[in-house]
């Protein structure tokens, strides 16, 4: 035997050696379909079972194209429309209702008690968020009435809709300014527009700026009488800390404690939160 043939035979005892365990693992565990269980048909013999359906997946098309007729026209503009209040409803919410005062007297408040993290911010919103909510229920009540729910049974039209749940937030927002009527002035004649005799002559674009602006003035006032008497026990701490010579002691780390015992003893939560709900006007 040449050494050619006797690698020749080495070469294939080597790859029968490595092959053969696995064709005898592949004999001893059949594959999954000849784990299934035959089905005995009527005649005495095995049918094999049926194949599963096909997996179904829903077909989704979306298409664009150029409109037909100007009905697809206005219903493509009327739902840009939508998508748009959607992206501006934080802010609607935000300026066009008692949020706007809550938000900073609570922020107000915060500040001049010295404190920085108590309560958190989140906790702030949400408190003026539901305060909101209380403050402006009647209003909400009337949109959904007149509004909302004639739009959903399909007794008033997209147009009728928007305009009588625009009617009672303009309400809402003529009666916060009903003794200061000087913002509305100022909007006006910027526009140049004439003296309104009425509510309806304010042209809605002039009403939410005019509001905007005196629901900022009223915040920054009551503000103001916040600060009033928690800063007197900062100018006491100041002055005694200056008395003693403590100079390098921070005045703040000693009125604070004060401040806080002020406000728990004369139920400040309960005496603000009554007295900037009865600040609104709602009838």
């Amino acid at each position: 035997m040449t050494s050619n043939a006797f690698s020749k035979t080495v070469l294939i005892i080597i790859l029968l050696s490595l092959f053969t365990p696995v064709f005898i693992f592949a004999q001893e565990q059949p594959g999954p379909l000849l784990q299934t269980p035959f089905t005995p048909s009527p005649e005495g013999t095995m049918a094999m079972p049926p194949a599963p359906p096909p997996p179904v997946i829903p077909f989704i098309d979306l298409t664009v194209r150029n409109p037909e007729s100007g009905q697809e026209v206005a219903f493509t503009l009327q739902l840009l429309l939508l998508l748009t209040v959607l992206s501006l409803a934080p802010s609607i919410i935000i300026l066009m209702t008692s949020f706007l005062r809550v938000a900073i007297v609570l922020d107000f408040i915060k500040r001049a008690l010295s404190l920085q993290q108590v309560p958190p911010n989140q906790i702030i919103m949400g408190i003026s968020l539901f305060l909101t909510i209380f403050i402006m229920w009647p209003t909400f009540s009337t949109i959904y009435e007149r509004s909302v729910q004639p739009l959903a049974q399909g007794q008033i039209s997209v147009e009728t809709a928007y305009r009588e749940a625009e009617g009672p937030l303009r309400l809402f927002m003529f009666r916060q300014m009903s003794n200061r009527p000087e913002n509305i002035r100022l909007f006006m004649s910027m526009r140049g527009l004439d003296t309104p005799n009425t509510l309806a002559d304010v042209p809605t674009y002039v009403l939410i700026p005019a509001f905007i602006l005196s629901e900022l003035t009223v915040a920054f006032k009551i503000g103001i009488l916040l600060f009033i008497p928690f800063i007197v026990i900062d100018m006491v701490v100041a002055s005694s800390l200056m008395s003693m010579g403590m100079i390098m002691l921070p005045p703040i780390m000693i009125s604070m404690p004060f401040k806080l015992i002020l406000f728990v003893l004369v139920d400040g939560w309960g005496l603000l939160t009554s007295q900037l709900v009865r600040s609104f006007r709602l009838y």
